[in-house]
């Protein structure tokens, strides 16, 4: 999850013919052939950079975060929306964040009546500025803002609590599903770790130390291990770039890969070596697989696509087949249904949008 909407602003370049929503057939603009786990596809999202889509404890809310200039949302704020449950039901979310600043990855609280997310409106209400790539060659890179803070709002937008206060960068955050503890992403020990806190912010535990990217942390079902992405730069040249990014507040997210833990960082164990961005990670509802993002297979860094695999890495299947992004995956707390951001079906534009589907094995 996490702070990551700029794969989606980066990669979006893939053109597709039009196509009406609510359609399951495979082979279409929507569900493609070989994509077996999906049935009953619906896309509920028409417009603009749509990501990051989570469901509440009890699967009946979406919780996401969108941008849209046509909209005048020219960067992202978080957006709910109750899951249609018929063809005929429509999907209308609403604003829940400050409309202010920039806001990332929100999650829904277990009592179903709020929601935490990161922003940074405290700082101004305009949209903090984009790096200008040109500086570093072109290179792809990620502003991680000194702004950014972690708040918990009810789900009338109202924030009833900051929940972190520390100098730098604090979001990626999200919740056990025992309802019990949040991981999150921090910049407070001086390098991007992962740390946890209960959830009125108290008792904050970093988790782990070695030097690199750690983010986009989710629990295990039974909350008792963590999965995330994370970057480990190796060489004297990869340590001094990613020293020198970081300390501008920036780091490169192009060679990451997927890390398993126990819930207190224990027993840290990376699980994928395919090279390249491999992230947005996520368990399956029986603990014993994982779900994840990755581009290992295109030279040019793109198309994203989704695989499944074991928790050692093993008997890796490739599971989504759009050209262009296929993201954030999660499933339902039943199991039954599984929610991810892609680019098919934009008409040809840049847009990514929400999709749900049956989750069929």
């Amino acid at each position: 999850m996490k702070y990551i909407a700029g794969f989606a602003l980066f990669f979006l370049m893939n053109n597709f013919p039009a196509f009406s929503q609510h359609t399951a057939v495979v082979n279409d603009t929507v569900h493609f052939a070989g994509e077996d786990y999906f049935a009953n596809i619906r896309q509920l999202t028409f417009g603009g950079d749509n990501a990051e889509a989570y469901f509440s404890f009890d699967g009946k809310y979406l919780v996401y975060q969108k941008s849209d200039a046509k909209e005048g949302i020219q960067c992202d704020q978080i957006w709910m929306g109750k899951i249609p449950v018929s063809a005929n039901e429509k999907f209308t979310p609403k604003l829940v964040s400050t409309g202010t600043g920039r806001t990332t990855c929100a999650f829904f609280y277990p009592d179903g009546r709020h929601i935490l997310y990161g922003s940074t409106h405290l700082a101004g209400n305009e949209c903090p500025p984009v790096p200008d790539r040109k500086k570093y060659g072109n290179k792809y890179i990620w502003p991680i803002y000194e702004s950014f803070d972690i708040f918990k709002a009810d789900t009338s937008g109202k924030i009833v609590k900051q929940l972190t206060k520390t100098k730098g960068y604090d979001a990626e955050a999200t919740i056990s599903p025992k309802g019990n503890k949040i991981v999150f992403t921090s910049m407070r020990d001086g390098d991007l770790d992962l740390y946890t806190m209960d959830l009125d912010g108290k008792h904050v535990k970093r988790i782990t130390n070695a030097l690199g990217y750690d983010g986009g942390a989710w629990f295990s079902p039974d909350g008792k291990k963590i999965i995330w992405r994370a970057s480990r730069p190796k060489t004297p040249e990869e340590i001094k770039e990613y020293k020198e990014l970081l300390a501008e507040n920036l780091v490169a997210p192009t060679n990451m890969e997927v890390w398993i833990a126990n819930v207190d960082g224990s027993d840290a164990r990376q699980v994928t070596t395919l090279a390249q961005a491999n992230w947005a990670p996520n368990f399956t509802p029986d603990g014993n697989h994982f779900i994840f993002c990755s581009n290992h297979e295109y030279k040019r860094g793109f198309p994203f696509n989704m695989y499944l695999a074991d928790l050692d890495g093993s008997n890796m299947k490739k599971i989504s087949r759009d050209k262009g992004f296929d993201a954030f995956p999660m499933f339902s707390p039943d199991g039954k249904k599984f929610v991810f951001s892609s680019n098919r079906n934009n008409g040809g534009t840049r847009d990514t949008n929400v999709f749900i589907a049956d989750w069929i094995e």
